[in-house]
Formats: C-alpha cells, structure tokens, sequence
C-alpha cells in the first residue's frame, strides 16, 4: 500500500463520519425495495434490556488480518483465549470481529466450527460478539493461502477486504455470497452469544446494491439479532451504526444528527489518540449517554494499528500509540488510561489519581 492510499484511508476515516448524513439520500435511492427493517421501537425496545455495550475491535495479536485469524492454520485459539480474558478484566463485555468470505469459501464447516470455539471462548469470559461478513477496506482481493507479513512500521499493511472488488461486482456470483450470508446468521442467528450483525462494514458507494442484497438474505433468516451497517448503508439499518475518529465535540455533533433518527446509536468504531479520539474524553459520553462503543484495537501486534494511518515503512514504534490498549504481554501502554478504562467499566472501584501537572 503507497503512502498515497495510506493518506486517503486516513482522511476517509476522519472525514466522512462527519459526511455520511450528507450522502443518505444517495442511499435511499436503493431503498425502496429493501427489506423491511426492525421499527424504531421494535430497535429501541431491543436496546433498552441491553445494559451499556463496551468493548473494542479484536483481532488476536498473531493474525495480520482476518483470514490469517480463522484460517485452520492459523486459527489461535490459545492466543483468543488469553487476550479476550485481557478484554474481561478491562472490563469489556462485547467485541467485534471481522469474518472473510474466502474462508467461508475454502473451508465451510472449518470457519463455523472456528467461529463457534470463539463464541465459546468469549462467552467463558462474559463477552458477547459482533461479527461484520463484508468490508470494503484496504486490499482489493482477499485469498486463502499464507498470508504476507506485515510491512514493517506500517499500519495495518496486509488488511484485505471480503468477499472482494471481483466478486462484489460480479453479480453472476452471488448465489455464493447468498449462501454465505444464510449459512451464518442462519446458523448463529438465534444464538446469545451474538449481540448485533454488522453485515457490511464501511460498504463503498459502488457497493450499495451489494449492501440491500446481504440485509434482504440475512433478514430471510430471521435473526434475532438487530442488523446494521455503517455510513451509506443506514435507510437498512436497525440501528445507526457510526465511525468517528475525531475530538468529542465533533462526536457529539454527529450523534446529535443522529439521533433525529429515533433509533438507537452504536458507534463500531473509535479511539484514535493522535486525532483526539480518547478514552478519558470519550468513553464516559458514551457511557452517560448509553451508546454502545467499540474501540480499534486491543493488542499491538501484526496488523501494526499502534502506528498512525500515514506511517512509513520501518518508522520506530510510535511515542503516542495510535490504535490498540495492550502490549503482546499484556502490559499496558499507558498504565492510567487502562485504570480509567476499568473505572469508567465498573472494574475498578476509584478513579485514577490525576498526574502532578493536571493539578
């Protein structure tokens, strides 16, 4: 990935939080014949038996991206174990995990199987998941096989999308994509362990036909679970479902436009340090205002998102962390921002003392 797309993929995550109001006409162009959707009360009531859902974007620190995650050859059980244990005593109680097609394709009953062992392994440790089946991020062609190693001091260099631009496009292969849609959420669609889908994260405009196909075959299924998507996907969504990497004003703003809406607001999400995106500022709006969070990141390691969008190769590690809480050992990067973590989640009983230069 050049710098040139590196830079793109910053501003676009920055910027186009606080646009994608501004393009949901160009989304109810599609609208007509979606799915019906979940009532605004039907999505409220759902929402108002949930307690507050905190947690974070997980992928185990040994994967660079998510088919090296649920690839059998790859797949780390003992690693998941351990980390999400790290998530339990932060005091997260959700994380959201991004699945890829290709697996599905190479390996159905093997990702299931996989899938099911992770459920099982959060749910010891009182965690719930949300799972996304299609991401129009980053590379353009996702392929079983052996992953490549990361590029190093880049962020998140070997991400790859699902199902893919090729197969997104081509609509003479969809009955797959169908069969991959039903397959999961008929399989763990009335299963507790699953909190929300995110059928399609952050879906290109391209990709909207793409988008109300997979809501129209998920909600075939009857899930019980609510549905959602980011950004342009919002006239299918249950839920609004917003990314916003930016300082807490420019949060609020977005979800005071949000909440015109009349339905609840999840933000999938956040946490970006070097752009303001903060936990110490953030988290407790979120908590007072009871929008469920996932912060980016939990463990440095192959995906690099500790390094800033922009990084260059072999950059050194960065002095402020970009994304991710945790180091491979468990050890924090910042000892007070995880104890205002735990207090803000319930875990610890007393606020952080304030450094000598806040007083």
């Amino acid at each position: 990935m050049t710098g040139n797309d590196r830079n793109h993929r910053m501003k676009r995550k920055v910027l186009l939080t606080l646009t994608a109001l501004l393009l949901v006409p160009l989304a109810k162009l599609y609208a007509a014949d979606a799915p019906e959707r979940w009532a605004a009360e039907k999505a409220n009531e759902w929402y108002a038996v949930q307690p507050w859902i905190v947690g974070c974007n997980f992928l185990p620190s040994t994967a660079v991206n998510d088919v090296e995650m649920w690839r059998a050859e790859t797949f780390d059980a003992a690693t998941i174990r351990r980390e999400l244990g790290w998530a339990h005593d932060l005091g997260f109680n959700t994380v959201r995990v991004f699945l890829n097609y290709v697996v599905w394709e190479a390996d159905t009953s093997g990702l299931k199987n996989r899938f099911d062992q992770f459920l099982t392994i959060a749910d010891k440790q009182g965690i719930r998941v949300m799972p996304i089946l299609f991401d129009d991020c980053f590379k353009p062609e996702p392929r079983v096989g052996k992953q490549d190693e990361p590029v190093p001091g880049v962020h998140n260099s070997q991400w790859v999308r699902s199902p893919g631009v090729r197969r997104a496009a081509d609509q003479t292969g969809w009955p797959m994509l169908e069969k991959y849609v039903k397959d999961m959420v008929g399989t763990f669609g009335q299963d507790r362990r699953v909190v929300i889908w995110d059928l399609y994260n952050e879906p290109a405009t391209t990709s909207l036909p793409l988008v109300e196909a997979t809501f129209r075959w998920a909600r075939e299924t009857n899930p019980d679970q609510p549905l959602a998507s980011c950004w342009i996907a919002e006239p299918f969504s249950d839920l609004i479902n917003l990314h916003h990497y930016g300082m807490l004003d420019g949060l609020k703003k977005v979800v005071a436009g949000a909440m015109k809406s009349g339905r609840p607001i999840i933000v999938s999400e956040w946490m970006a340090r070097t752009t303001g995106s903060r936990f110490e500022t953030h988290l407790p709006f979120f908590k007072e205002n009871k929008i469920a969070c996932w912060n980016w990141g939990l463990v440095a390691g192959r995906t690099q998102t500790h390094f800033p969008w922009n990084s260059q190769q072999n950059a050194p590690e960065p002095e402020v962390w970009h994304h991710d809480i945790l180091r491979k050992d468990g050890t924090p990067f910042n000892e007070r921002e995880v104890a205002t973590i735990r207090y803000i989640t319930g875990m610890r009983k007393t606020p952080p003392p304030v450094p000598q230069t806040e007083k």
